[in-house]
């Protein structure tokens, strides 16, 4: 059984500036983690290998492009995305990438996902986040939807370290290791990405743009276990061309990233359904290891198994 798994980081240092690897040193499971990130040779396609993980889809790390100014950021991330290139070309079999984007200029960001994609043939792109306190139902970003859209390949929506203002609100008074972590993938993370993809849900972005496709990770984001509460509340007020939770059947799919045991798989099986998600394995915040063993030992059909280890990324991102 052919095994692909989609959110799959690595690091690159002309994203992660000197502050940025400093402020990762002070959490020791962060910091151990760094020479996997850096490393797109032989050590990773080890540990692909001793938990059978076929083919790999990068994506940058947090912090990323959206971190950048919007001066510096299109030559920086048009290298960021050549050097990537460069790496899977050299294991064609074994890598495949979603584009770092200039994500404060978002023309520029729509150029270069047309790039990305027409010369590299990348997958799509991961966006990391807010930017600059900004959602993507944002109208300044209609270019980059729209482009993302024509081009037929999906935008993976990622979480990043929230605003310092909401993190003062919602993490403040805490001791720093536990109020940083409870902020990102303790909790904020998952609550702040479940609700970017709920406003552009919401807003009718789909419904603007029927051939927009979005990935999300975290077996959701906490959304599978919400689904029918959002619907049930949102669906009346929304104005949308069908209910919200028919967009998770048309324009959305999860991944089951950093997710390594099968209640939450039970949830989102329950709601969205095999054909919506994906195996993913968040590598290398999560072993492969225990995520091969979830794929392996859930107790689905053989035929949902190959779809979640392959059949259904393979039709999305042609992989």
């Amino acid at each position: 059984m052919r095994v692909i798994a989609i959110e799959e980081h690595y690091a690159h240092r002309g994203l992660q500036p000197a502050e940025a690897l400093a402020n990762l040193g002070k959490h020791p499971q962060l910091a151990r983690i760094q020479d996997k990130l850096e490393d797109l040779g032989a050590d990773r396609l080890a540990d692909m290998d001793a938990a059978g993980i076929d083919m790999q889809v990068l994506s940058h790390t947090v912090p990323g492009a959206e971190a950048l100014p919007a001066a510096q950021a299109v030559d920086v991330v048009r290298q960021i995305n050549d050097d990537l290139a460069e790496v899977i070309a050299a294991h064609p079999d074994r890598f495949a990438g979603f584009a770092a984007l200039p994500m404060r200029d978002p023309q520029a960001a729509a150029v270069e996902l047309q790039r990305a994609v027409g010369t590299h043939g990348f997958c799509g792109a991961m966006i990391n986040g807010l930017i600059e306190g900004r959602f993507l139902d944002d109208p300044a970003f209609a270019p980059l939807l729209s482009t993302a859209a024509d081009l037929g390949v999906p935008l993976y929506l990622h979480p990043s370290f929230p605003p310092p203002q909401v993190a003062e609100i919602y993490f403040g008074g805490l001791a720093p290791v536990l109020g940083d972590l409870l902020a990102t993938a303790g909790w904020g993370w998952h609550a702040e990405t479940a609700l970017h993809v709920l406003r552009l849900v919401a807003t009718g972005v789909f419904d603007r743009l029927p051939e927009l496709w979005v990935i999300v990770g975290h077996m959701g984001e906490m959304i599978p276990f919400a689904l029918a509460r959002i619907d049930t509340v949102l669906s009346p007020v929304a104005q949308l061309r069908q209910p919200v939770a028919q967009y998770f059947q048309t324009n959305v799919w999860f991944t089951t990233s950093g997710y390594t045991t099968f209640p939450p798989l039970q949830c989102a099986l329950s709601t969205v359904g095999i054909d919506r998600l994906i195996f993913s394995v968040d590598y290398p915040y999560t072993d492969n290891t225990s995520a091969r063993a979830l794929l392996d030992t859930a107790p689905i059909s053989p035929v949902d198994r190959e779809k979640l280890a392959h059949g259904t990324v393979e039709a999305l991102l042609r992989v």
